[in-house]
């Protein structure tokens, strides 16, 4: 699910929401977590990607021991399994995934391949010549995955003819001008569009320009899961799918506990989790779980796309707080995700109801956008659960009382790229590797705080109430 820097102010009133009232009531803050300890639920993968998804391995059978365990069989785990193997092919890595490979946000996103990190997405740092190498690091990374399909032979449908987020206001037309007068100034070679190339690329004219990212572009998730897989296990990792972990033992060798009851003894552990990091008592009060929600249209015919005048197979997202993105499938399918998200209580998975009213939205977003698609029924509509960190900033590094658990989290909405960058950094730092990503302010980065339960809830619904009130 694709976000933009704007959803930024959402999280910050959320926290000053959940953080004021954590701060009245600390000690129910401090005991919340026994109260209400979060549930180990996976919902099943029903996107229109899963329908790519690849077979499952079979579950672990035996008690076991490893050099390395990685949790997680998303972008994350499965890349960092793979360059584990690569960079030390003498260790046992064994990667645990709850469901099948894929079945979290790796395999429910909205598509969208983008450079940078989101807290730096069109927002320049204090040092321009860092905020050039950020993005050098993940433009390149995108060429890596290019040569991963090639190497795998697993076709991605990676599309490289760009990115656009698309400007709602002439004040956001303003701040891309100054944006990218200054980042090319840094070398990075970003565009801004007038209103009239936004029209001529995409087909519709409501929108008053655009920043255009000629690195970014799109992928089907799912076949990137299925390259990532591929190359994991021919490097040698062992993938052991539907064994969830349920509790971890740490020490200088780690007990991992497993829901049916085995275990794997590791040296060095990694948490390829995401969202769902807190349910193993990580990182709760460092990210979190929004549910998103991302529809698919059926392929649509020669006349229609003619008729719409989306002419650019580029896939676009809007400057609004509540986020809408697009992309065009290489079969003509339009995927459109976003709007306003949710968080359930205790990081659940909410009631039947709440799906049908962002499907519907959506929608009518996509009237709105392409009205000669009135009548046009989704074929599939899905959700998934974002790692949201309250600045929007990423955190690639190591942890734990024996620093020996290692973790990339806090994407916010730029995982399909950066997760395995992460997953490159983190096979790096257990090969005791760290100096090439000292100067990065990705490592190890501090994550804002976000209070426990019930004040992080109260937080978001404040949040999302005011900007629906607000319409912004």
């Amino acid at each position: 699910m694709q976000e933009r820097s704007s959803r930024r102010r959402f999280l910050k009133t959320a926290a000053l929401a959940g953080g004021g009232a954590a701060l009245s009531v600390a000690g129910l803050n401090e005991i919340s977590p026994k109260i209400w300890p979060e549930p180990i639920v996976f919902e099943p993968n029903q996107s229109y990607w899963a329908r790519s998804q690849p077979l499952q391995n079979p579950p672990l059978k035996e008690n076991i021991t490893a050099d390395v365990v990685v949790l997680g069989g998303g972008f994350t785990g499965l890349s960092s399994a793979y360059y584990m193997r690569t960079l030390s092919p003498h260790k046992r890595v064994v990667l645990l995934e709850a469901k099948g490979c894929g079945n979290g946000a790796s395999g429910r996103n909205g598509a969208m391949v983008l450079t940078m990190t989101d807290d730096r997405y069109m927002q320049l740092g204090s040092d321009p010549a860092l905020d050039k190498r950020i993005y050098e690091l993940t433009a390149q990374n995108i060429q890596t995955l290019l040569k991963l399909s090639a190497m795998t032979g697993i076709d991605c449908e990676l599309e490289t003819n760009g990115a656009l987020q698309v400007l709602n206001t002439p004040e956001d037309v303003r701040d891309a001008q100054s944006y990218v007068k200054a980042a090319r100034s840094a070398g990075m070679p970003v565009e801004f569009w007038n209103k009239q190339q936004v029209a001529g690329a995409i087909g519709t004219d409501l929108y008053e320009g655009a920043f255009f990212d000629p690195s970014g572009g799109q992928i089907h998730p799912m076949k990137l899961v299925r390259a990532w897989k591929a190359a994991a296990q021919c490097a040698g990792a062992e993938i052991y799918e539907n064994t969830a972990a349920t509790n971890i033992e740490e020490g200088p060798e780690h007990l991992v506990h497993t829901m049916s009851g085995l275990t794997v003894k590791t040296k060095s552990l990694v948490l390829a989790t995401n969202a769902f990091t807190s349910r193993l008592g990580y990182f709760r009060n460092s990210i979190v779980p929004v549910h998103e929600y991302v529809a698919m249209t059926p392929p649509l015919s020669q006349q229609q796309l003619a008729r719409i005048g989306w002419r650019r197979p580029s896939p676009f997202n809007d400057s609004r707080t509540e986020v809408i993105y697009l992309g065009l499938t290489r079969d003509n399918r339009i995927h459109i995700g976003g709007g306003s998200p949710s968080y359930f209580f205790n990081n659940g998975v909410g009631d039947l109801h709440e799906p049908a009213r962002h499907y519907a939205h959506l929608q009518r977003e996509l009237v709105r956008l392409y009205p000669a698609l009135d009548g046009v029924e989704f074929e599939a509509t899905w959700s998934g659960i974002v790692d949201w960190s309250l600045n929007q900033s990423p955190s690639v590094g190591r942890t734990g009382k024996y620093n020996n658990v290692f973790y990339g989290l806090g994407y916010s909405g730029h995982g399909v790229n950066l997760s395995s960058v992460f997953g490159r950094i983190i096979a790096d730092l257990e090969a005791g590797r760290e100096e090439p990503w000292k100067s990065f302010p990705l490592l190890n980065a501090s994550l804002d705080y976000i209070p426990n339960e019930p004040f992080r809830w109260l937080g978001a619904k404040a949040g999302l109430a005011w900007y629906r009130l607000t319409g912004s």
